[in-house]
């Protein structure tokens, strides 16, 4: 068994649809592995369900899957470990062409705001040979576990100033999570500020989270009015934001 360090889940935010494209493109000695499906729900009172990690590569490869619990704090995105959730297999091998599906069972419902964990699935290098690099892949799915109460996010804009550059905050003070994507902010005289997407879109039940925002010219001036567009799992966002001083 080869043991994995746990990591910050800012080196791995990149969704596992996107690096397993990203993964058919690499050179000799790659392996095209996939998962279905990339983002886990559970409903209040299911407690099991299933992830199909699929080998489309040439040779068999062999994989180890972990379970964290999934927090943020701050500007970070902590996992730690759990024994919340069960996983079966904990390692496999899947030949060329197959696939193994990973049992997931919850130990633990979510009561009044939705759990939330990540399961990492990393691909086990290869015996070493000469004159070959070995690349090999780590994907992270995100499990969301609503509670048995009325859940919904419940989240709050404003912009902060500070040290030459805006952010924009949103506090989730629902119990549910919300994820905010395609964020632009419009000045008063119509530059359109760009979020930096390097960072996640979600924003966990009770937590806070910051958008550095691309500005080129002036920053916009305390309390004026910014113009917010974006997409989030409810619908469109259109509305005014105000600039503060950080706190």
């Amino acid at each position: 068994m080869i043991a994995y360090k746990p990591i910050r889940l800012a080196a791995v935010f990149t969704t596992a649809a996107i690096l397993a494209i990203l993964w058919t493109s690499l050179t000799a000695g790659a392996q095209a592995l996939s998962v279905l499906p990339v983002n886990i729900f559970l409903p209040p009172g299911q407690m099991a369900t299933s992830l199909t990690v699929t080998n489309a590569g040439k040779s068999e490869t062999a994989i180890q899957i972990r379970v964290f619990a999934w927090n943020q704090k701050g500007d970070d995105d902590p996992l730690t470990a759990t024994e919340n959730v069960l996983l079966s297999p904990p390692i496999a091998t899947i030949a060329p062409g197959s696939s193994q599906v990973i049992r997931i069972i919850l130990r633990m419902p979510a009561e009044y705001r939705e759990a939330t964990y990540r399961i990492l699935v990393d691909q086990i290098p290869p015996p070493a040979e000469p004159g070959v690099v070995h690349m090999v892949l780590r994907l992270s799915i995100p499990i969301f576990v609503q509670p048995s109460t009325r859940s919904f996010p419940d989240v709050q804009f404003h912009v902060e100033r500070n040290a030459g550059q805006i952010d924009l905050v949103a506090i989730n003070t629902g119990n549910l999570h919300e994820a905010i994507r395609d964020i632009v902010l419009t000045t008063s005289d119509g530059r359109k500020l760009k979020a930096d997407t390097r960072t996640s879109p979600y924003i966990l039940a009770g937590a806070t989270r910051r958008w550095h925002m691309d500005v080129q010219d002036s920053l916009p001036p305390p309390n004026e009015s910014l113009r917010l567009t974006a997409h989030s799992n409810a619908g469109a966002i259109d509305q005014q934001v105000r600039v503060v001083a950080a706190q």
